[in-house]
């Protein structure tokens, strides 16, 4: 499936959540998707064997490929926002990096989100930065071997605790700064987070598009499907192709109705 000449993957974190988690991979390929993506799916930063195995039958018995994958961010229904910026989650990382380069030999994955954590006064803001550098340079480093590339994300300002990237600006000063020598990492552009924040998308995703390896769509207000809210989503989409963006562009939007339902917007199979 595709949209405005660009592939789709469907966010089965956010999507099809009607139906169990496991069978939501089928429920992506009976609506015409080949690409799904996912945010972390298991409660701790690690799985067994027979976990992993659970979601690696689920895919191929769906027939869909995993496009991306968030690595371990916490206990985000808790409220957090990722471990990476947290000097005292580095083994819990550590660890999580393990299994999400088990997961991707075994899946082909190649894109991993990695959320930044919170800022938390028991650390200067400089010192959780220096530690989330040093992680993002450890994710980076496990996935590079097989072409994998790790995504830095902005998150929406006032929905998401003190989480300090909020911009693409925010993203890029860590890239061109103390990551610069680090290639496989990039900015995740996703339109609601980046829209809410006051980014205007048409005009950064006309100057970023080329460097950037991940998009996703939601609409803002409201995080539901496009159409859904006030941003010019079709606009960007056009501005990242004009502009020589050539990936994936994942849906991970909340739908306002029932999943089925939201799909209006885009092309039947």
């Amino acid at each position: 499936m595709d949209h405005r000449g660009f592939p789709l993957s469907a966010n089965v974190s956010m999507l099809f959540t009607e139906l169990p988690y496991l069978d939501r991979y089928a429920a992506a390929a009976r609506r015409g998707f080949a690409l799904v993506e996912s945010w972390w799916p298991f409660p701790g930063p690690t799985a067994s064997g027979a976990e992993i195995d659970l979601l690696v039958t689920a895919l191929k018995a769906g027939g869909v490929s995993l496009s991306a994958l968030n690595f371990y961010g916490g206990d985000l229904p808790g409220g957090e926002r990722g471990v990476a910026s947290h000097p005292d989650r580095q083994e819990e990382l550590a660890a999580n990096i393990s299994t999400v380069v088990e997961i991707a030999e075994r899946t082909g994955c190649r894109l991993f989100n990695l959320l930044y954590g919170q800022l938390d006064d028991r650390w200067t803001p400089e010192e959780q930065r220096a530690c989330a550098v040093e992680a993002i340079r450890s994710a980076a480093a496990a996935v590079a071997p097989f072409g994998g590339t790790v995504l830095i994300e902005p998150l929406t300002e006032g929905l998401n605790g003190r989480y300090p990237l909020l911009t693409a600006d925010d993203v890029l000063a860590l890239l061109d700064g103390p990551l610069q020598d680090v290639p496989n990492v990039s900015l995740l552009f996703d339109t609601f987070h980046l829209g809410s924040n006051g980014v205007d998308l048409v005009s950064t995703a006309s100057r970023l598009g080329a460097t950037l390896a991940h998009v996703q769509l939601a609409d803002s207000p409201g995080r539901g499907e496009p159409g859904s809210g006030a941003l010019p989503l079709d606009d960007t989409l056009d501005a990242l192709k004009a502009a020589g963006y050539t990936g994936v562009v994942a849906c991970e939007y909340k739908p306002t109705v029932d999943t089925a339902s939201s799909f209006g917007w885009l092309p039947h199979p």
